[in-house]
């Protein structure tokens, strides 16, 4: 990809800038790179574009045409990471801190197309049921669903991780239909740049889906209502400030902030040197304190362990950091790069020098810093630097301020409930690791730990195989903290885009309910089919399409013989006696014989559309079916999903769930389930 020398934003589908304005310097050696734009953004023609444009494009796909999409760009970026790679090399990133972001980045693009085609419906409308009747004669429901907002998101991000950041939280606001401005800290806006001019050129996103600020948002955020959105990723301070906006305040636009904390990680009594939780927890620690030079907002800062173990684990990770070498990532050897500015150069070094005051410093630039490359002297490197505190109780300093680079605080404790207290003086945290080898001790300790981190990792010598480590976010877990941390969330899955969604309760009969859901309510109106439910195609079956079956008549040879296929003969359905002094008071059928005495009703034996049955969902057995009950079943088209897909004949497919109620001769429910299958399309 060719540099420019000027840095663009992307406004309303028009790429602006071309006058230079403020420098922008490699973190390698300080030389000038690019420059930001000195063109004035008209923020009122973005969020204009933004509202009348991105938000008809994107709803004129559903949930699983966006996930579609997020996986067709995600192949697209990964063709090109190595693009990426040369530039973020310039940040002062070595080629694993860079697959965080590039990869990472990537990654959880494919991650949430992934859980979108799984877990989200073909339209933009998500139920979250079930339903709840809400009268006696059961003409009466209620239940909620989540929609797109119509609104604009504008994300806020970092310096550290410009390709990460962006992405993480565009794709599940992409999900939730709902255009993007993306605002990357301006330090390394280059990399975000570059990414973000690949998502245009792959023609892969509707037409006013994302935009890109370089520079300050000036009025961006008073021009924003309650229906848009606010994220932000940074420091506690920062947020702070962007919180107070008095536009946000008026108008209730939703606000989630990630902020930096004082992360921890506890080394518990129970673990000694001679344990291998011992060299895990001190692996850890010199890992998060060197990854990205520490500029990670899940940063180790202050690692507390037992009074007698300190000089031990001083010692090995004195021994740890005297190995890595420092400077010019694309240089043999060189395990961490540079901060990213001499701003921040700057700003560590003045926050180490608070740090140091009054503690010990058992590792520093004294200590044969010396990074290596050509000009390496005019970069932004700075040395591991590791403090010793032993008065933590009593040294609020410690606890309050960050030096966001890499640099940690050793204290020390008397007692595991003394290091709970030292690990939530942190005012609220990201994550917290503790290292245990005893189940009790984790007990013990996580939930107090939950009270004040978003995330607990347990380290033990178990985990360590698989374990992704402190530092690492991942889609599938939420992201985000308590107090300081910010007191918001980010990833966790589906529940990201369900922050970018206006959930709203709905009330009316059981029929009206399954028409807005697009899911079959019970109670609501069936369409009773003449032709078997199974023999439909996806393409022409209907939510409501169903089939009562005819009548079958449990007998006690049902039992026996079903008991000798599955080996299952549990005393209350083969022993007179004890059944008879049961609550049920008689013997019954296996509750699996019935789910498959049903599925001997409703199944039409011969090949056709339905291809495969995949699962069960909400199974319960609700009442007991004795020797002599009648049963039989309705199948009903609850919901239908076109995930888009074919089979290798070019056949496409669909994903039906199949609402199925069993009765007994007075008619009440027996059992109750979904069955999940594959459906054919015509083709």
């Amino acid at each position: 990809m060719e540099n420019v020398s000027t840095l663009q934003s992307l406004i309303a589908g028009h790429w602006l800038g071309t006058d230079a304005h403020t420098p922008l310097h490699s973190a390698l050696n300080n030389k000038l790179i690019y420059h930001t734009h000195a063109e004035k953004i008209d923020f009122g023609e973005a969020v204009t574009y933004a509202r009348k444009t991105g938000v008809k494009e994107l709803m004129k796909l559903d949930f699983q045409k966006r996930a579609q999409c997020l996986k067709a760009l995600a192949f697209y970026l990964m063709e090109r990471k190595e693009e990426l790679y040369e530039i973020s090399h310039l940040t002062g990133a070595t080629r694993p801190d860079s697959w965080i972001d590039v990869e990472g980045g990537i990654g959880t693009l494919f991650a949430y197309a992934s859980m979108g085609s799984r877990e989200l419906p073909s339209s933009n409308v998500l139920h979250e049921g079930p339903a709840m009747a809400l009268g006696k004669r059961g003409g009466f429901a209620g239940t909620h669903i989540l929609v797109p907002r119509g609104g604009l998101a504008v994300h806020i991000n970092a310096f550290n991780f410009p390709i990460w950041g962006l992405l993480e939280k565009f794709a599940p606001s992409f999900l939730a239909a709902m255009p993007c401005i993306a605002k990357p800290a301006t330090a390394t806006s280059y990399l975000a740049q570059a990414v973000v001019k690949m998502m245009m050129e792959s023609g892969l996103l509707p037409e006013g889906s994302l935009q890109l600020v370089i520079g300050a948002t000036y009025d961006l955020l008073d021009r924003l209502t309650g229906f848009d959105a606010v994220t932000f990723t940074g420091s506690a301070d920062t947020a702070a400030k962007l919180r107070a906006n008095p536009n946000l305040i008026k108008n209730s636009v939703p606000f989630t902030a990630e902020a930096d904390s004082l992360n921890c990680a506890v080394l518990a009594p129970d673990v000694t040197p001679d344990d291998p939780e011992f060299d895990l927890f001190v692996k850890e620690v010199a890992r998060e304190m060197t990854a990205k030079a520490g500029q990670k907002c899940t940063a180790i800062r202050r690692v507390i362990v037992p009074e007698q173990h300190a000089q031990a684990v001083g010692e090995r990770l004195r021994a740890r950091l005297a190995k890595v070498v420092v400077g010019n990532p694309k240089m043999e050897g060189v395990r961490m790069g540079a901060l990213a500015s001499m701003d921040q150069y700057r700003d560590v070094s003045e926050r180490v020098e608070l740090l140091a005051s009054g503690n010990e410093v058992l590792f520093s630039a004294r200590d044969g810093f010396s990074p290596v490359g050509e000009d390496a002297a005019s970069g932004a490197f700075f040395s591991p630097t590791l403090l010793l505190c032993r008065n933590a109780m009593t040294n609020d300093a410690v606890h309050d301020i960050e030096a966001f680079g890499p640099v940690s605080t050793l204290m020390t404790y008397r007692d595991i409930d003394e290091a709970l207290e030292l690990a939530a003086r942190g005012k609220g945290s990201l994550v917290t690791t503790l290292a245990t080898k005893d189940p009790s001790i984790a007990a013990h300790a996580v939930p107090m730990m939950a009270a004040s981190h978003g995330r607990v990792l347990i380290l033990d010598r178990e985990a360590s195989v698989d374990s992704t480590g402190h530092g690492s976010p991942l889609p599938q877990l939420k992201h985000g903290g308590p107090g300081r941390a910010g007191g918001g969330e980010e990833l966790g899955g589906i529940r990201a885009v369900k922050h970018f969604l206006q959930r709203a309760a709905v009330q009316g009969s059981p029929t009206m309910l399954s028409s807005v859901t697009g899911e079959y309510v019970r109670g609501g109106a069936v369409k009773e089919s003449e032709v078997h439910p199974f023999r439909r195609y996806f393409e022409d079956l209907e939510i409501g399409h169903s089939l009562l079956t005819h009548r079958r008549t449990v007998s006690e040879a049902d039992i026996v013989n079903f008991g000798g296929i599955s080996g299952d003969f549990f005393y209350m359905h083969f022993d007179e006696i004890a059944a008879k002094d049961s609550q049920f008071g008689k013997r019954i059928a296996h509750g699996y014989f019935v789910l498959s005495a049903a599925a001997g009703l409703f199944v039409s034996p011969a090949p056709g559309p339905v291809l495969a049955n995949y699962g069960l969902d909400n199974l319960r057995f609700v009442a007991p079916v004795a020797i002599g009950d009648t049963i039989r079943a309705r199948l009903t088209c609850k919901r239908k999903v076109d995930r888009n897909r074919t089979d290798e004949r070019g056949i496409g497919q669909g994903v039906v769930a199949w609402d199925v109620q069993v009765t007994n001769q007075n008619d009440e429910l027996v059992a109750s389930y979904d069955i999940l299958t594959l459906v054919q399309k015509r083709g």
